[in-house]
């Protein structure tokens, strides 16, 4: 992985659909980072980030465990041994589960990057006071979970692009900002709240922006990844 690149969230049903769209982008110098999440990891299990990992693809396991952490760390231990590049916890989960987490990665040989979600792009500040029962502003909730996420030894969180300037200024530059809520200014927004377009998610301290929609259902996905490369890294690939 690169200190900095776009991840595709590749948010499929099947491994079918998965290598078809992956097909497309086949001409590139550099495969894509990946983004693997529950809907394909459930639909066909382990086996598909193996045969990613094996085609050369750096994958971010987007699982998001949150559970007692004694579960996590085994839970942890087996994906590690998938030889994914980065995967993550709940923050909500605690600073025990965190260290619990990192102890399952690194049981063996050095483990991925691991990385805590600290509120959803699709939380809202009326969902966080009235739903979750947290009376604190959404900004000082995400930054109070990324400062325990980064004193249990994790190398980043999960954030809007909105906080990501706040979360490194809090954690330090080199504590990791992954960044969905990535949308192009004409897009739509979907089921997202908080959100910016890559240039401005660039601007604002973002070291991974996480796209989904707008390249894999976009009408040419490789122009799509293609402009949030150039928007994101300055970088022309086609």
């Amino acid at each position: 992985m690169t200190d900095k690149d776009v991840i595709i969230a590749c948010d499929f049903p099947s491994a079918a659909d998965t290598l078809n769209f992956l097909s497309r982008f086949s001409g590139l110098k550099r495969k894509p980072l990946l983004k693997i999440g529950m809907e394909l990891f459930y639909a066909e299990g382990a086996g598909m980030v193996r045969r990613l990992k094996e085609e050369g693809y750096s994958i971010f396991l987007d699982l998001k465990l949150h559970d007692i952490p004694n579960t996590v760390r085994s839970a942890m231990a087996v994906l590690a041994g998938l030889g994914v590049d980065m995967v993550n916890v709940h923050a909500a989960g605690g600073s025990t589960m965190m260290k619990a987490a990192l102890e399952g990665l690194h049981s063996g040989m050095n483990g991925p990057k691991l990385i805590a979600v600290t509120q959803l792009t699709s939380t809202s500040q009326e969902m966080l006071r009235d739903e979750l029962l947290i009376n604190e502003s959404m900004p000082e909730t995400i930054m109070s979970y990324a400062a325990n996420a980064a004193a249990s030894g994790l190398d980043g969180v999960v954030c809007s692009p909105l906080e990501a300037k706040a979360v490194h200024s809090r954690c330090g530059e080199h504590f990791l900002t992954v960044t969905p809520g990535v949308r192009f200014a004409e897009g739509e927004l979907g089921d997202q709240k908080r959100v910016m377009t890559p240039a401005q998610a660039r601007i604002e301290g973002s070291d991974y922006i996480v796209v989904g929609r707008p390249i894999t259902r976009a009408a040419d996905p490789l122009a799509a990844y293609a402009r949030c490369i150039k928007d994101f890294l300055n970088i022309d690939i086609i």
